[in-house]
């Protein structure tokens, strides 16, 4: 007699072939290529595996809210995962298979098991996922259909989900149920503003889906900001981008500009004048956004996946459940951390990380980080590199953070991050040369203290003539810096500012070509650059940045102060 618990088809369909297996969640975005099905995350257990064809079984996904838009276009260009099983709630794949199925017709089923079975089948050579069963080696999971919740909508709601307010209104509104039912949520909410991550062109799927939205009449009804794209768009031509890319990227942008979003295009909204107060239920994706917006700001927002962004910022809509109600912004981890004397600002970036990792699957609170008086600018860096390593939608740090007082679950467990987890990190994270040829700034945005900062620490000094210094920042920083003279004091020292792309979006020939190794302060383009960029990439403090930009190199070896 089987008494195994069943498992719940997220998304329907049926499927067969081998399985990929890992007990570590894997962002598509910067750990996948969609021209290829492989896994490009050099820190992944699973670097090098090409998924197309594959059940790929892991707990969850994490990273980047554009891993919706990579799982779609691997599914319309046929390189997808046969099927996803989880153990754990996920969105951001779930969103890209649900957009497949609704817009495309292209099935790919999800199924969610429990974990005592998914511990089971992930050792099975193959799975076959039929209309009632999954089924593996001689074993049948009864497979339930996917969940209808009892969403209560309004009259508006139904009057969108119908039609009344046109066509993409109508199919935003039905994505937005889906996600909903498969969230549990009971209703929808309303938001005061969005923020779209979707304009980046991480692949041909993202256009066809907005010029698709934008062909239909979308217009959106919230302020909505739009997050970095993947072009200078004033300049790309004359930096020599090349059409055939820089024209799509392009396109993409101005459809979501055409469908009333502001061309922001900044990966860091929370330094606009626009950013959210504390409580404010807003609409954003872009996970550092979105952990920031959480836990620095105290707005309230998912880690809306690619689509689910415009879906919400079509409607002023979101499904009702996880960060927006109050019960599960607790803090279910505990993490002691400790803090070195004599620390600099790669410190925070490298709490981050190791936060995430330690944390993959809950919200933490950080704790012993009360006497180090994190910044705004290091909390945005903190929040960033949580973001590459863990799921969650926000952390508290005690003493800094707005919700840490009283965060802590009753039922919160304990864990440590030491100097040794951070020494063991640190050389992770630092695998390349000594020798590097380029410096990378601003993955998030940097912000006008940043560039104040970055400006201070060369003091005056140029370059090294083979050494290229890039820092990437929003529209409205740039302007600022360039009023106070921070512009002209970072041009001086040979340093380039580019507006509207960002480290995560960049190609050649804006990304210098001749590049072997990369110096960055940032811990999220640590861990996405070598994926994304095919170099080694280096990491360590603001100051370490300047030396490597001086005089070509940073000497291997732990900071003092680990």
């Amino acid at each position: 007699m089987n008494h195994t618990a069943p498992a719940r088809s997220i998304m329907g369909g049926t499927a067969e072939g081998r399985v990929v297996a890992t007990q570590e969640a894997l962002s598509f975005w910067g750990g996948v290529d969609p021209a290829t099905g492989k896994v490009i995350d050099i820190h992944h257990p699973l670097h090098g595996e090409c998924l197309t064809g594959a059940v790929l079984m892991m707990p969850s996904s994490r990273g980047s809210c554009t891993g919706s838009g990579v799982l779609l276009d691997l599914a319309l260009t046929g390189r997808a995962p046969a099927a996803l099983i989880f153990c754990e709630a996920e969105d951001v794949l779930t969103l890209g298979a649900l957009v497949a199925a609704e817009m495309f017709g292209k099935q790919l089923p999800v199924v969610r098991l429990q974990p005592e079975a998914f511990a089971r089948l992930s050792q099975a050579k193959a799975i076959r996922i039929e209309a009632a069963a999954v089924v593996a080696d001689g074993e049948a999971i009864p497979l339930l259909p996917p969940a209808t919740s009892a969403l209560s909508l309004t009259d508006a709601d139904r009057s969108m989900l119908e039609g009344g307010e046109g066509v993409a209104i109508a199919q935003a509104m039905r994505i937005l149920t889906a996600m909903a039912a498969q969230q549990g949520a009971e209703s929808l909410v309303d938001v005061t503003q969005g923020h779209i991550d979707g304009c980046i062109y991480a692949s041909p799927a993202n256009l066809t889906f907005a010029e698709k939205m934008a062909e239909l009449g979308g217009r959106v009804r919230v302020p909505t900001t739009m997050n970095a794209i993947s072009v200078d768009r004033a300049n790309w031509r004359s930096q020599g981008v090349p059409e055939d890319f820089g024209d799509p990227a392009a396109r993409l942008a101005d459809a979501y500009v055409r469908m009333g979003c502001r061309p922001t295009f900044t990966c860091s909204p929370y330094l606009l004048d626009s950013a959210p107060g504390a409580g404010e239920a807003i609409g954003w994706a872009e996970s550092n956004a979105v952990i920031f917006a959480n836990s620095v700001l105290g707005a309230r927002t998912a880690k809306h996946p690619d689509f689910l962004d415009l879906c919400i910022a079509l409607t002023g809509r979101a499904p009702l459940s996880g960060v927006y109600l109050d019960e599960n912004r607790k803090a279910t981890r505990i993490l002691e951390v400790e803090l070195p004397e004599g620390r600099d600002d790669a410190f925070w970036p490298l709490i981050g990380y190791l936060a995430g990792k330690a944390s993959p699957d809950r919200i933490p609170l950080l704790r012993g980080l009360t006497a180090g008086a994190p910044s705004r600018d290091d909390l945005k860096a903190l929040c960033a590199a949580f973001g590459t390593t863990s799921a969650a939608p926000m952390l508290h740090v005690e003493g800094a953070t707005p919700e840490a007082e009283g965060a802590e679950h009753p039922n919160a467990d304990h864990r440590a991050i030491t100097r040794a987890d951070m020494a063991a990190a640190w050389k992770m994270l630092n695998e390349g040369p000594e020798e590097v040829e380029l410096v990378a700034i601003g993955s998030p945005h940097a912000s006008l203290d940043e560039c104040r900062a970055l400006a201070d620490a060369f003091a005056g000094r140029y370059r090294l003539p083979g050494v290229m210094v890039i820092v990437t920042a929003g529209r409205d920083v740039i302007a600022a810096a360039e009023t106070d003279g921070t512009l002209a004091r970072l041009r001086e020292s040979g340093v380039q500012v580019l507006p509207d792309l960002c480290w995560c979006s960049i190609s050649e020939p804006v990304f210098p070509p001749g590049t072997r190794a990369v110096m960055t302060n940032s811990g999220k383009y640590a861990h996405y650059g070598p994926g994304l960029s095919g170099r080694v990439v280096r990491f360590g403090s603001l100051a370490n940045c300047v030396e490597a930009a001086v005089i070509g190199r940073v000497p291997a070896g732990l900071p003092n102060w680990i």
